[in-house]
């Protein structure tokens, strides 16, 4: 019965997110629809070389079959071995101008069985802004979208769910943020004490938030001039996004480890990426202001 309501839920928060963003760019999204080996599939929408977007894509999954992989028992060995369903949206979208934020959004249910046992379920998910030339107010609507969202649960819910956010979108071997972030949360209702109710209530307003958070700051920056300089740190700057998603990224590692679709899982890295040894920001350029300005937890909202 959750799972059927969740998965309903999902599907119209996908094709309302696609539809938003079609009219936003002018181009439609590519679907596909896949099936996965072991149970279950989804629906993966793209788009490339859009008119705004140089890359984005909104995925449906719902996968069950087989055990739960480390990725997903490493904070709950209790249920190492059951056996899961798990469905989720996830997108990421990246602009061609780098003057617009690159975004990620997730919202995901899980529900882990075993024969002698009762279900464990729960909830995560969140969204966070990865800018490359940030502007004070995109950073401030963003959040300030983000707290309203998760403001009915209280003011002490959204400094939690903001600070874990903080805390996970972190590049360990960088000592740096990946972006500003924004909402993060996992494993809730995990505890078996939180009303399932309640849980959903609380992801679901994450979804419904994202677009309000995002496409008034695409809009604002969408005919922002730029040159060659601005590209080229932008590609070195997604170097950080690719860096994370294939090493921390807990969903991008929960689907390669439970035999996902390798092209659905992986939309999520840019089309274009530079690295380069040891680089650093001119002192007092627009780029260094990145780092001395934005790439610390603030209370934006």
């Amino acid at each position: 019965m959750h799972a059927a309501t969740v998965k309903t839920y999902l599907e119209d928060l996908q094709v309302r997110i696609v539809e938003a963003l079609e009219a936003f760019d002018g181009k439609p999204f590519a679907r596909d629809a896949w099936e996965r080996p072991l149970g279950g599939g989804g629906v993966t929408r793209v788009i490339e070389e859009g008119a705004f977007f140089e890359r984005g894509g909104c995925n449906f999954s719902h996968v069950m079959g087989g055990t739960l992989p480390p990725s997903a028992t490493a904070n709950r060995p209790e249920l190492a071995g059951r056996s899961f369903e798990a469905m989720g949206v996830s997108l990421v979208l990246h602009p061609r101008n780098p003057y617009c934020p690159t975004v990620h959004m997730n919202v995901r249910f899980f529900i882990a069985e075993a024969p002698d046992a009762n279900p464990v379920w729960w909830f995560g998910g969140g969204m966070d802004l990865t800018p490359y030339y940030p502007f004070e107010e995109d950073v401030r609507h963003f959040h300030q979208t983000c707290r309203q969202a998760i403001l009915p649960w209280g003011e002490a819910e959204y400094q939690r769910l903001k600070d874990w956010c903080d805390r996970y979108f972190f590049l360990k071997h960088r000592n740096e943020p990946r972006g500003v972030g924004g909402l993060f949360f996992d494993d809730h209702g995990a505890d078996g004490e939180t009303p399932f109710e309640d849980a959903f209530a609380l992801t679901r307003s994450v979804g419904d938030a994202f677009v309000g958070a995002y496409l008034p700051i695409a809009e604002r920056r969408r005919d922002t001039p730029y040159g060659e300089r601005e590209r080229d740190f932008q590609a070195y700057r997604r170097g950080r996004y690719v860096e994370f998603n294939l090493v921390f990224d807990r969903g991008t590692l929960f689907g390669l480890q439970s035999g996902g679709r390798t092209e659905s899982i992986l939309m999520s890295m840019p089309p274009i990426v530079k690295w380069r040894y040891d680089w650093q920001p001119e002192a007092g350029s627009p780029e260094a202001t990145l780092y001395t300005d934005y790439l610390r937890p603030r209370d934006w909202a």
